[in-house]
């Protein structure tokens, strides 16, 4: 059995590149950016109104005028219009060209129009309202940084500067196989030996946010059935995420089928709770990777969004995330295993604070809907006191 931070170290240090594809833009949320993104034109690309009102020439209001001509009318979208001479104006509307001649928008709440006539009423100033050409990017700057998150905010810019497809990273292609023979499918009514599957698809869900969308398979407690379809999956996918038949008992074939199927194990045990039975090990043959977490679900879980997520992250260049939280409880931490423990969060004061959210042991599946996540605990002799700062693992989209 190998230390927490040993068996983190081991899989940040087995992140595989998995190459770029192009999608539409479309279907590029949450992707990746494989490459860096320029302006192909000045942003904003010309002068802009960013009020509805008239455009001026402000040299006319310096030489003593407060009443305007009004000599046309420009929408967004439309040409703008030329005027020569100091005394005119036009009505302008929110996103249109402002004209050359002009250098200053006042709104409409700003002056009164009578007869074609538009009357100051409020002191003006030079430059106002109008948003400048090429002051946002100058054509050829970069906006966007290779390994960005696409969220809603990127795909406007990448809209703007015109890619209806984008170059994104890979995702691994991934299966989550569930083991044993007392899981039954969710529609099913289980018998009182039995359960319904959960792993699965609780892992199905957190990678579906990841926007990938594995296979997800079963398998029996039988070691022929179960060295017959891993030898298949490792040949054809590039993860592989089980779930249960990694401890010790009479029906836990996983580590031994993989061994004989030439998987090299890198560790197997971890000193940690939940989670300690975890294995972890690579096909060399095609470079798959195999996560087996334990079977209980909050063991499940934690596994994923630390070992699991935090290898994704890295392999797709994106940064780790380092929360800290202060507790909210005095814990005593016994023994030499590194803790997770499941928690609420909340903003108090400006400080994130953590509250422990009861449970009834690593199958306890219920707590992880009460919980956003979890605090890492590494053993020490002196008690955890309320207001000391410790690491926290997010399991939910709230920072």
């Amino acid at each position: 059995m190998i230390s927490f931070s040993d068996a983190y170290n081991h899989i940040l240090n087995h992140s595989q590149d998995y190459g770029e594809e192009r999608v539409s833009l479309k279907k590029a949320v949450g992707r990746v950016l494989a490459t860096d993104i320029y302006a192909d034109r000045d942003f904003p690309p010309f002068d802009r109104a960013t009020k509805d009102g008239i455009a001026i020439n402000y040299n006319a209001i310096e030489n003593g005028r407060k009443a305007f001509d009004i000599k046309a009318t420009i929408a967004a979208g439309q040409r703008t219009y030329k005027f020569l001479e100091e005394d005119h104006c036009v009505e302008i509307m929110t996103g249109a060209v402002v004209p050359f001649e002009a250098d200053t928008v006042v709104m409409y709440e700003d002056i009164t129009i009578e007869h074609g006539i538009a009357n100051l009423n409020k002191e003006v100033q030079r430059g106002q309202n109008i948003h400048d050409k090429g002051s946002d990017k100058k054509k050829g700057e970069l906006v966007l940084n290779k390994n960005t998150k696409i969220t809603a905010a990127e795909v406007g810019v990448l809209a703007s500067v015109g890619k209806s497809t984008v170059e994104v990273k890979k995702l691994p292609r991934i299966a989550v196989i569930s083991t044993g023979n007392e899981l039954v499918e969710v529609e099913d009514h289980p018998l009182p030996h039995q359960i319904r599957k959960s792993n699965s698809y609780s892992l199905f869900a957190a990678l579906y946010e990841e926007q990938i969308e594995p296979l997800l398979l079963h398998l029996s407690d039988d070691k022929d059935m179960i060295r017959q379809k891993l030898a298949y999956v490792i040949q054809e996918i590039d993860v592989l995420l089980l779930s249960g038949g990694v401890s010790k008992g009479k029906f836990d074939f996983i580590p031994k089928v993989l061994e004989e199927l030439g998987v090299e194990k890198v560790f197997h045990g971890v000193s940690q709770r939940p989670g300690k039975p975890f294995w972890f090990g690579i096909y060399k043959n095609t470079n798959a990777l195999i996560f087996s977490f334990p079977g209980n679900p909050i063991s499940t879980f934690v596994n994923y969004h630390i070992y699991f997520k935090h290898w994704l992250q890295k392999s797709l260049g994106l940064p780790i995330p380092e929360v800290e939280v202060f507790l909210e409880d005095d814990i005593t931490i016994k023994g030499s295993l590194t803790r997770f423990l499941g928690v609420k969060i909340r903003w108090v004061n400006g400080l994130l604070r953590a509250r422990l959210v009861p449970d009834n042991g690593s199958g306890d599946l219920t707590s992880l809907s009460r919980s956003d996540g979890f605090i890492k605990l590494d053993p020490r002799e002196v008690p955890y006191a309320t207001d000391d700062k410790v690491t926290f693992i997010n399991t939910r989209t709230l920072l």
